[in-house]
């Protein structure tokens, strides 16, 4: 293993075979639903949301904000990454109840930094955890007042999002809907800079605020099948005389009988046995997984420097001071641990001041099944 990284059969060994074919470039699955967006009713809808926008940042501000007339388009990551600055704050505020799906809000870290400062009143607030948090609220109001609007007349009866959460990271690490999906681009007027806040929904959550606003794109009806014209009768079949009934007039042709009025033995047609191919071993749908399905599932990591194992009476009799002895050696490497499961091993670093773990072996696929049986 190099330094600092991890190699392809290492990945490999972690994902245990898991099937990765249905993932596109940018990590996102290409099996995702799609539907129609309603651009017009959605660009109507962040309209009447303008003001609500302006009056919740000026209360929170204590300054004017002017919010000019907002945009809302269909983009895909590509599109989106090429709007936003390379560094931004995202937060996610996922529907979770009414509507389910991705909701994400991106600033640039100017804009985020101005808010900040104006709501914290102080100069150039920096943008740490306290910072984030207050960006957070911002985008709870936001939302509740999407909320409301989408909830008037019981359209969507509990809807509601995850608490907010802010991160500060490179745009290329921010995880948006998959595929297609909706974007809302309100501009911003703060002292007379103008900023940009966007918002993004997948095209599931789009279509939903549309048909609660009574939009909605109307998928393509199939086109209904046409009743077979009724058979004309060839130019070459005669009428029967009166009185001759139509099977006597269809004899020869059904019974093979030739011009002279002999029969004759028609010839048997060629039969031939179906012939299958030999069957093939596949592997089952099951056995293969889409891990573009599960790339946003949070999962607990931790970091085990060893085990013991005390009586009661051991444990009570503890204070400070005491030093519990573990089953592993100064140095030894540490345990990392997914969901309670060993993945990996590594050695315990110091970055300014933090303790951190530095990963120096994968186990392999085979060490994963066995400490879960």
């Amino acid at each position: 293993m190099s330094e600092g990284s991890i190699s392809q059969e290492e990945i490999d060994a972690l994902l245990s075979g898991v099937d990765t074919g249905g993932l596109s470039a940018d990590g996102s699955s290409k099996a995702a639903p799609q539907v129609g967006i309603d651009i017009p009713t959605l660009t109507k809808f962040a309209g009447d949301l303008k003001d609500k926008l302006s009056a919740n940042l000026g209360t929170m501000t204590g300054v004017e904000v002017k919010t000019d007339a907002p945009t809302v388009e269909e983009c895909g990551r590509d599109q989106l990454l090429a709007k936003i600055p390379e560094t931004v704050i995202a937060v996610m505020d996922d529907f979770s109840a009414g509507l389910t799906g991705d909701h994400l809000f991106l600033l640039s870290p100017e804009f985020a930094q101005k808010l900040v400062s104006l709501i914290n009143k102080e100069e150039n607030a920096a943008l740490d955890d306290m910072a984030l948090s207050v960006i957070s609220e911002v985008v709870s109001n936001h939302s509740g007042a999407e909320i409301t609007v989408l909830s008037a007349g019981g359209k969507l009866p509990g809807l509601a999002t995850n608490p907010p959460e802010a991160l500060n990271q490179p745009k290329a690490m921010v995880r948006m809907p998959q595929d297609k999906f909706a974007v809302f681009s309100y501009p911003v007027t703060i002292d007379g800079t103008s900023y940009t806040m966007w918002e993004a929904v997948s095209s599931l959550v789009a279509d939903g605020m549309a048909k609660a606003l009574g939009g909605g794109v109307t998928p393509p009806q199939p086109a209904p099948m046409q009743q077979a014209a009724p058979a004309m009768a060839s130019p070459a079949m005669s009428v029967p005389p009166q009185g001759m009934p139509m099977q006597a007039m269809m004899q020869p042709q059904m019974m093979g009988v030739n011009m002279n009025g002999m029969q004759q033995m028609s010839t048997p047609p060629n039969v031939q046995a179906l012939q299958f191919p030999n069957l093939q071993p596949v592997a089952g749908s099951a056995e293969q997984g889409n891990i573009g399905l599960i790339m946003d599932v949070y999962m607990e990591m931790t970091v085990e420097l060893g085990r013991t194992k005390k009586t009661i009476k051991d444990i009570l009799g503890m204070g400070e001071g005491t030093i519990i002895e573990l089953d592993k050696l100064a140095g030894e490497p540490v345990d990392i641990l997914v969901n309670h499961k060993p993945i990996a091993k590594g050695e315990v670093v110091v970055i300014d001041e933090n303790f951190g773990v530095r990963v120096t072996e994968i186990l392999p696929a085979i060490e994963h099944v066995t400490s879960q049986m």
